[in-house]
């Protein structure tokens, strides 16, 4: 099994990513992530507001972008949403209203941005009961085909070190394409503080905007890391 540090290390360019990883003290974590090729996107900015949601929005006067500024983590109970974009909040309110994980991840779109068509990852997790976590990737179809493939993963009972990570790209320094459905890997993190170094020093440094770990229940708490200094 691959390496965090390697993994990242090995795509150039994975846009946007979420992960669920367990540290070596035992801990289930959650994580997201942010890197941005262009102006608008590295002007962006991650930060926990007053009613104790994470947010991407913008470090500049610029206006509000539906497609780079959003809620990227919201909890829910003992549940914690996160993921790459507005749908974070609709998903946020179904569990809310009483759905529960699979049928609140169903029914989600891709981002209309072509040519790339960048994928809505979204990731429900829950440390209650030893720490679960339901995944959900909407992704444009590598055919000729322009209705969205819809893929779930549930994921429970990860090992010290073990842990599962979704990209919205994959890139060889070169092309850039639609990322993986999922990549399962190993992290030498002890604590929460270590997967948060662990994960912002394998981001391409000239392309890295923001990153956050947090605990389910416990949002408020999230280590962030971004290019205009560190948060807690």
């Amino acid at each position: 099994m691959v390496l965090l540090k390697d993994a990242l290390a090995d795509n150039s360019y994975p846009g946007r990513g979420v992960l669920w990883c367990t540290t070596g003290d035992g801990t289930t974590l959650g994580a997201y992530f942010l890197t941005g090729r262009s102006p608008a996107s590295q002007a962006r900015t991650l930060h926990l507001t007053a009613a104790g949601e994470l947010i991407v929005g913008p470090s500049d006067a610029r206006g509000h972008d539906h497609l780079r500024h959003y809620v990227a983590a919201r909890q829910i109970g003992t549940r914690l949403v996160f993921g790459n974009g507005e749908q974070v909040s609709a998903v946020a309110d179904r569990l809310a209203s009483g759905q529960d994980p699979l049928p609140a991840l169903d029914g989600l779109d891709y981002e209309p941005d072509p040519p790339i068509f960048t994928p809505r990852l979204t990731v429900i997790a829950d440390n209650h009961g030893g720490g679960e976590a339901w995944f959900g990737a909407a992704r444009r179809s590598t055919a000729d085909r322009t209705a969205t493939n819809r893929l779930t993963l549930h994921v429970s009972d990860l090992a010290p070190g073990e842990g599962v990570l979704m990209t919205t790209y994959r890139s060889d320094g070169q092309e850039i394409a639609t990322g993986d459905p999922f990549m399962e890997f190993r992290s030498t993190a002890e604590t929460s503080s270590d997967l948060l170094e662990e994960l912002w020093s394998g981001l391409p440094s000239q392309l890295r905007i923001a990153a956050a770990v947090f605990i389910p229940g416990d949002l408020k708490s999230s280590g962030i890391r971004q290019t205009s200094g560190t948060c807690v």
